[in-house]
This record gives structure tokens, C-alpha cells and sequence, in this order.
């Protein structure tokens, strides 16, 4: 019975696709394996109540080279009971916290986002009527 070799991305591995290390790999493992994880953001827990009147509008337009950090923002939004109207217009409830907007000035998309204040809050039954 021949054992067969798997190879991912130029790599030995098993059949479980967990790598297959030499001798020397196993000793030296930071010289083999140098990916740098460079994007490590915090992560915010929701202020508001569960049926928080939504009556705070977010518009944002986070660039392209910024993609990590706008999905990001996209997952707290929905982690602080925002909905999406278009795919960078959120409403939700209001005040975002101001440790959440001091962070987003220090990971440089604080200005790259506008909010709005409703007047009455937002009622999504509404907009599935139109």
C-alpha cells in the first residue's frame, strides 16, 4: 500500500491538509513561515437596547485600499442593530460611542463617514410598502 503525497500552494501536506515539516523547518519555524497579520482591529460591544428607536443615519464611502477596514465597519454596524438601505447607507439607533468614532479616526476612517439625525425614527415597514 503506497502512501500518496498532497501538495497545497507548494507545500507537503497530509491528508488533512495540515503541513508536512522537515527536520529543519520544525527547528526554525520563524524562518520558514514569515505572513504577518497586520490587521488586527478592536472589537466594540453594542450600547444600545434590542429595539433601540433607529433614528441615526450613516452614510459612508471607505476607499477601496481600505477594504479590511470597511468590512470592519460594515460588521459593527450590524453588531450595533443597523440596517442597510444601500450598501453604504445604514440607519440605526443614535449616539454612535465615542470610543467607537475615536477608534475609527485612529485606524484613519473617521472622516470618511457622515450621520445624519432623523427626526422621527426609522420604521422599515414603511420603506417595504414603496
Amino acid at each position: 500500500m503506497s502512501s500518496k503525497i498532497f501538495h497545497y500552494k507548494g507545500m507537503r501536506v497530509n491528508a488533512f491538509g495540515l503541513p508536512l515539516l522537515t527536520k529543519e523547518q520544525k527547528k526554525d519555524p520563524k524562518k520558514y513561515f514569515t505572513r504577518k497579520r497586520s490587521f488586527y482591529n478592536a472589537s466594540f460591544v453594542s450600547p444600545f437596547k434590542k429595539h433601540s428607536p433607529k433614528n441615526l443615519i450613516v452614510m459612508y464611502d471607505i476607499p477601496h485600499n481600505l477594504k479590511k477596514e470597511r468590512d470592519w465597519f460594515r460588521r459593527h454596524l450590524v453588531k450595533f442593530e443597523y440596517i442597510m438601505i444601500q450598501k453604504s447607507v445604514w440607519v440605526g439607533p443614535s449616539p454612535l460611542p465615542k470610543h467607537f468614532l475615536s477608534y475609527l479616526k485612529e485606524i484613519k476612517i473617521g472622516d470618511k463617514f457622515k450621520t445624519f439625525k432623523l427626526t422621527k425614527p426609522y420604521n422599515s415597514s414603511i420603506s417595504a410598502m414603496a
